[in-house]
C-alpha cells in the first residue's frame, strides 16, 4: 500500500511537472530572429549597409511596442541575435545551426548575397525555419525545392539585368561585352544580361568570367577593347568594379556605355571624378517615392535611420533599404499567419502577394518564394550643372527620369 502510494504521488509530481515544463516552453517574451553579418571579407560593405535597415526595421517594431501575434495573444518585441560569418559560406552553415539549435531562433534572417544566403537556406530548410531573403539574386537558390524561404525585396538575377539593357538598346547599343566574377549573383547578372541584350538583337562578342580575387584586370580590358563593343557591361561587387575601372584609366580604356552594378550606391561617388557617367541600377533613391501601405515611407526612413545611426561614415543605400522592407514583409507574414510556424508563415507571404507595397517597391511572389517586382531603376553619375557635386541622375524607365543621360560617354582626355 505504501509503495502505491509512493508510486502514485512521484506520478503526479511527474505530469505537474510536464505541465509546468509545457507552459514555460510555450509562453514567450520575444519574436527571436536570427542571422549573420559579414564583418570581414569581400561582403563587408555592402552586408552591413543592409544590416543597418534590419535594425532599423526592428527598432521601429520595438518602439511601437513589438507585433502582435495571435497564438500568444499578445504583441511580442523583437529579439535580434547575430554572428559575423566573415563571408565565408562554411562559417555561415555553422552559424545557422548554432542559431537554431542553441540559440533557439524563431525565424531566420538571410546573411548577405546569393553564395552565403545558399548555404544558410540548407540548414534552415532542414529545421523547419522560416528564412526572410533580402538580397540573394541568383534564381538557383529558388529552384532548389526549399519550402520555407522568401526573396521579400530582392528581384532574380533573370529581371533585373532587364531596366539597363532595354536602356542600352534604347539608345541604340549593337554590340554589348560582357565580363563578370565567377560567383552566384555576378555570373546570374552576366548571363541573363547577355540572354536580354540577344534578344534585343544585341551581339555578346565578349562574355568572360575571372576568378575572385583577382587584381590586375589589365588582359582582359585590352581583350574588351579590341572587340569594339557599343557598350561595356562589368558584373561584379563594389571593389572589384572600382579597380576595374581605374585599370580603365590608366590605359586610356572608355566606351560609350558602361555598366558597373554597384555604381548606383553613395560610396561610388567617393571616387570623385574618376566615377563619373558610369551607368548603374538603385531601388533608393530621393525622387524614388513609392506609395507604401506597410512600413515606413521613404521621408520617415531616413529620419528614422538618422536618429539611429548619427555617426554613419555612409548614408543609407539600396542594400539598407532592401534590409529594411524585407523586414516590413515579415512583420505583415506573423500578423497576418498569427504565429511563428514556417509553414503558416509562407502560406501568408503568398496569399498577399500582389497587395502590399514596401519603401523598395511593390511585393509580388511565386510559389518558390522568388519576388516577381521591386524594379530597379537605371542611373549614371553626372555633374550638377550649378553647384558642380556629382550626383546621381535616373535614366530608365522613363516614367521616373530626372535628366538625360550623358552618351556617349566622353573618353578620359576628353573631359570637361
Amino acid at each position: 500500500m505504501v509503495e502505491k502510494k509512493i508510486f502514485f504521488w512521484a506520478m503526479v509530481l511527474f505530469v505537474s511537472t510536464l505541465a509546468f515544463s509545457s507552459v514555460d516552453s510555450y509562453s514567450k517574451d520575444h519574436i527571436v530572429i536570427g542571422t549573420t553579418i559579414s564583418t570581414t571579407g569581400s561582403f563587408t560593405f555592402a552586408s552591413s549597409q543592409g544590416f543597418k535597415g534590419l535594425q532599423v526595421w526592428v527598432d521601429d517594431v520595438n518602439k511601437r511596442g513589438g507585433i502582435f501575434v495571435k497564438e500568444f495573444n499578445k504583441k511580442l518585441p523583437v529579439k535580434l541575435v547575430y554572428y559575423d560569418d566573415r563571408s565565408d559560406k562554411e562559417t555561415v552553415v555553422k552559424l545557422y545551426e548554432k542559431l537554431i539549435t542553441e540559440d533557439k531562433v524563431d525565424i531566420a534572417f538571410a546573411p548577405f548575397g546569393s553564395t552565403l544566403t545558399g548555404a544558410a537556406a540548407a540548414i534552415t530548410e532542414k529545421f523547419g525555419r522560416m528564412l526572410i531573403i533580402w538580397s540573394a539574386a541568383a534564381d538557383a537558390v529558388y529552384e532548389q525545392g526549399y519550402k520555407y524561404i522568401v526573396s521579400a525585396t530582392e528581384v532574380p538575377n533573370s529581371l533585373m539585368p532587364k531596366p539597363e539593357v532595354e536602356h542600352m538598346a534604347a539608345l541604340g547599343v549593337k554590340k554589348m561585352a560582357v565580363i563578370y566574377s565567377d560567383e552566384p549573383f555576378t555570373a546570374g547578372m552576366a548571363r541573363f544580361a547577355k540572354s536580354i541584350g540577344e534578344k534585343l538583337g544585341m551581339t555578346v562578342p565578349i562574355f568572360e568570367k575571372y576568378s575572385p580575387g583577382t587584381k590586375d584586370f589589365t588582359i582582359l580590358l585590352q581583350k574588351v577593347q579590341a572587340s569594339k563593343p557599343d557598350a561595356f557591361y562589368a558584373s561584379a561587387y563594389m571593389d572589384d568594379l572600382k579597380n576595374i575601372l581605374r585599370q580603365m584609366r590608366e590605359l586610356n580604356v572608355m566606351f560609350n556605355y558602361v555598366y558597373m552594378v554597384y555604381s548606383g550606391m553613395p560610396q561610388w561617388l567617393d571616387l570623385g571624378d574618376e566615377g563619373l557617367y558610369i551607368f548603374g541600377h538603385t531601388l533608393f533613391h530621393d525622387d524614388l517615392k513609392w506609395k507604401v501601405n506597410a512600413g515606413m515611407d521613404l521621408t520617415q526612413f531616413v529620419a528614422h535611420f538618422k536618429t539611429l545611426f548619427p555617426r554613419s561614415e555612409y548614408p543609407p543605400d539600396f542594400q539598407t533599404s532592401l534590409a529594411y522592407g524585407a523586414g516590413v514583409i515579415l512583420e505583415e507574414m506573423i500578423k497576418k499567419a498569427g504565429t511563428l510556424n514556417a509553414k503558416d508563415l509562407k502560406q501568408a507571404a503568398i496569399d498577399f502577394s500582389g497587395k502590399l507595397t514596401v519603401m523598395t517597391g511593390p511585393y509580388e511572389i511565386d510559389s518558390t518564394g522568388k519576388q516577381l517586382q521591386m524594379p530597379f531603376t537605371v542611373t549614371q553619375v553626372q555633374k550638377d550643372k550649378t553647384t558642380g557635386k556629382l550626383k546621381f541622375i535616373l535614366l530608365w524607365p522613363k516614367a521616373v527620369a530626372t535628366g538625360e543621360p550623358v552618351y556617349p560617354i566622353p573618353s578620359w582626355d576628353k573631359r570637361k
